[in-house]
C-alpha cells in the first residue's frame, strides 16, 4: 500500500511544485512505483511534465466526481514507473461544485483509494491556499510534507498551517502525519536564509529534513523544457538536493540510509 504524501503550503512560490515534480522522480529513479497527482487548478506540475492542461479531454476534476475511472487518467511520463494524474482548468470550478455536496471533504480520497494500492508512493501536489481543495488533499493522504522557503514571511505561515493540520486530526479524525518540513531557496551565502533556517531546525528540531534545497537556476529552468532537474542537469546542485530528499523519505521507512549511487545515471 503507497505512502500519500501531500506537498502543501499556502504560501505560493515556495517550490512546492518543484518538490512535488522532482521528488517524484528521484523515487522512482530508485526503483520506486510512483504516482503524482497535481491537486492545483494552475496545472503547473502538468504542464511541466510534458501535458499541455488546455489539450486535456479529462483530468483529475473528472476523476473526484466519478466521470471517468482513475486508471482511464493515469499518464506516463518519460521516466519508467513516474506517472501522472493531471490537472486542468476545471479544478477551479470544483470549489464551487463541492460546496453543498455531502462528504465533501472526502472525494479525492474516495477516488485514490481504487488505485493506492498499485504504488509505493503517491505523491500530491496541492495549491496555494487551505480551502477545500487542499483540505481533500490532506484528507486523501496520509503523511505532508511542507517546504518553507528561507524568508521570515515564510514562518508566519507555518503556524496556520499546523492549526489547520490539528483540526484535521480532531474535527475530521484524520491522523495525518508530518513528514517533515524542507528547507527550500536556501543560499548559505545569504544571512537570511542561514538564520531562517537556523530558527525552523530550533522551533522543530524533530521534523525538519537534513538537506536543504539551493536557490539553483536550474530547478526553475527544467519545468520549461517539460523535464525535472534530473533530465534537465543531473549533476547541477539543485539536482543533488533532490536525490538526497528522496534518499530520506525512504530511510524514514527503511531505518537506514539509501545506497543508490546516481554517479552514472543518464536519462
Amino acid at each position: 500500500m503507497a505512502r500519500v504524501i501531500a506537498i502543501c503550503n499556502q504560501k505560493g512560490g515556495v517550490g512546492k511544485t518543484t518538490t512535488a515534480m522532482n521528488l517524484g522522480v528521484y523515487l522512482a529513479a530508485m526503483g520506486r512505483q510512483v504516482l503524482l497527482i497535481d491537486f492545483d487548478p494552475q496545472a503547473n506540475a502538468t504542464s511541466g511534465l510534458g501535458v499541455i492542461p488546455t489539450k486535456l479531454d479529462r483530468s483529475i476534476y473528472h476523476g473526484i466526481f466519478n466521470l471517468v475511472e482513475p486508471e482511464e487518467l493515469i499518464k506516463n511520463t518519460n521516466i519508467f514507473s513516474f506517472h501522472l494524474i493531471p490537472a486542468s482548468f476545471d479544478l477551479a470550478g470544483a470549489l464551487v461544485e463541492l460546496v453543498n455536496q455531502e462528504n465533501r471533504e472526502f472525494f479525492l480520497r474516495k477516488f485514490l483509494n481504487k488505485i493506492r494500492h498499485c504504488y509505493d508512493y503517491v505523491l500530491i501536489d496541492l495549491p496555494p491556499s487551505l480551502g477545500l481543495l487542499t483540505i481533500n488533499g490532506l484528507i486523501a493522504s496520509d503523511e505532508i510534507l511542507i517546504p518553507v522557503q528561507c524568508q521570515y514571511y515564510s514562518l508566519e505561515g507555518l503556524g496556520q498551517l499546523f492549526t489547520t493540520i490539528d483540526l484535521i486530526r480532531d474535527n475530521l479524525k484524520h491522523p495525518l502525519k508530518i513528514t517533515g518540513l524542507l528547507l527550500t531557496m536556501y543560499d548559505k551565502r545569504e544571512r537570511l536564509s542561514r538564520e531562517v533556517a537556523k530558527e525552523v531546525r530550533r522551533h522543530f528540531p524533530a521534523k525538519v529534513f537534513d538537506v536543504e534545497i539551493p536557490h539553483n537556476v536550474v530547478l526553475a529552468e527544467a519545468p520549461s523544457f517539460a523535464k525535472t532537474v534530473l533530465q534537465y542537469a543531473p549533476h547541477s546542485q539543485g539536482a543533488r538536493a533532490y536525490q538526497r530528499l528522496a534518499r530520506e523519505i525512504m530511510a524514514q521507512e527503511q531505518n537506514q540510509p539509501s545506497l543508490v549511487n546516481f554517479g552514472n545515471f543518464n536519462i
